[in-house]
């Protein structure tokens, strides 16, 4: 056993699932059916309505605000829940009217 164990290796084992997975996506390619462009073949799909294209521009200035809001929580619960006992909880109860402070400022800007 002890001749064959790098083949339990994690870069060993990624390796051959990687060359599992290129080789079923090469035979699911082989046995797929050849694409014909007939009509609305390519065309998106809404219920039998004809829909026209619309570019349509996502933004992240949302996702961003969330991001934010998201990690001042997420630190802040780590910071109180590793405050130690005893007079120093003073300054975690100050800490936690500041990411109030912060997170209002978040929420209510225009």
């Amino acid at each position: 056993m002890k001749g064959i164990g790098f083949l339990l290796s994690p870069p060993v084992a990624f390796l051959f699932f990687l060359g599992t997975a290129f080789a079923l996506y090469g035979l699911g390619s082989k046995m797929a059916p050849k694409l014909t462009k007939v009509g609305g073949k390519l065309t998106t799909y809404a219920c039998g309505e004809d829909i026209p294209g619309v570019k349509i521009q996502f933004g992240y200035r949302l996702f961003f605000f969330v991001a934010l809001f998201f990690t001042m929580m997420h630190v802040a619960v780590l910071v109180i829940a590793t405050v130690p006992s005893g007079k120093i909880v003073f300054f975690a109860v100050f800490y936690l009217l500041m990411i109030f402070l912060s997170v209002m400022a978040l929420v209510t800007r225009s």
